[in-house]
């Protein structure tokens, strides 16, 4: 499962900019999403939520915006959405040649939200001894 690499870098980058900026604690992340960047949104979730366990990010929220895919044609100018599974043969000339894929491989951090100040530290709850 690649979401939970991807959650990973996210969380790295996000702490790392947040810890150079001052941050006590990141509020939320913003994502953008190509529909042929291979990523399942839920799993994405998921995985962000696991990764930000004990980071600056834990308890943030995660949103993602989707990208459509789109091509356009070398031979006659026209584009298209692309859709899913990928059609890349042009609607326009029926030409499958010099297709240039314009949008839907993203896969952006968009902003970050944090709060200034000193690092949260999670309030965990002591074990209790077995007598």
């Amino acid at each position: 499962m690649h979401e939970m690499s991807i959650a990973m870098a996210v969380v790295g980058q996000v702490e790392e900019a947040a810890r150079d900026g001052g941050a006590g604690a990141v509020t939320s992340v913003r994502l953008q999403i190509g529909e042929l960047a291979g990523v399942v949104p839920d799993a994405l979730d998921f995985c962000f939520e696991l990764a930000c366990a004990g980071t600056l990010l834990e308890g943030a929220e995660l949103t993602t915006e989707s990208v459509t895919a789109r091509a356009r044609c070398g031979s006659c100018t026209g584009e298209w959405a692309v859709g899913m599974p990928p059609d890349l043969c042009c609607p326009g000339c029926g030409k499958a040649t010099a297709v240039e894929l314009l949008t839907g491989r993203e896969l952006r951090i968009l902003s970050v939200r944090w709060e200034d100040g000193p690092a949260r530290r999670p309030v965990r709850e002591p074990i209790p001894e077995e007598a």
